[in-house]
């Protein structure tokens, strides 16, 4: 289970910064394995979910609950993109965000990212996967830059 736990961390610190591994699956995680494969493929605290281990690409999927672990400590987390006011409610409701509605996204982010969707003061609104970098969704005035996987307001 060590391993396995270092393993899951490191990927953590791949994908979203330089320390959010250790921070986000302290010593307590519990790590269920599938029953079919014998793969790591959820990542639970205290009950809740944290994670899924996706098998298709070997990354993870955020929870809402991870998500605002991450954002809570985010000085070197590069997985951030903020929408504009008007918008707040519709997509901690699950809906996309549009390129338009983007005020600010992280450099490091790449199509097919797994992304945190805040307000301008941080506060988590959803998770989802980027559709676009961090470079066209400030420069396309159209079109869906992260597609929601859940909202805030859905259960997690």
């Amino acid at each position: 289970m060590e391993s396995d736990l270092g393993r899951i961390r490191s990927i953590a610190d791949f994908q979203f910064g330089k320390g959010v591994g250790v921070r986000l699956f302290p010593e307590n995680v519990e790590i269920v394995y599938s029953k079919a494969t014998g793969r790591i493929r959820y990542l639970n605290l205290n009950g809740k979910r944290l994670a899924t281990l996706r098998p298709t690409n070997g990354l993870l999927s955020l929870s809402i609950t991870a998500a605002r672990l991450i954002a809570e400590k985010a000085d070197s987390a590069k997985c951030f993109v903020a929408v504009q006011k008007d918008v707040l409610k519709f997509v901690a409701d699950g809906g996309d965000v549009f390129a338009a509605h983007v005020v600010k996204s992280d450099k490091a982010i790449r199509a097919k990212d797994e992304v945190i969707i805040v307000d301008e003061d941080k506060h988590v609104l959803a998770v989802g996967r980027a559709l676009l970098s961090s470079s066209e969704m400030k420069a396309f005035k159209t079109g869906v830059a992260v597609k929601v996987r859940h909202g805030r307001a859905k259960k997690s």
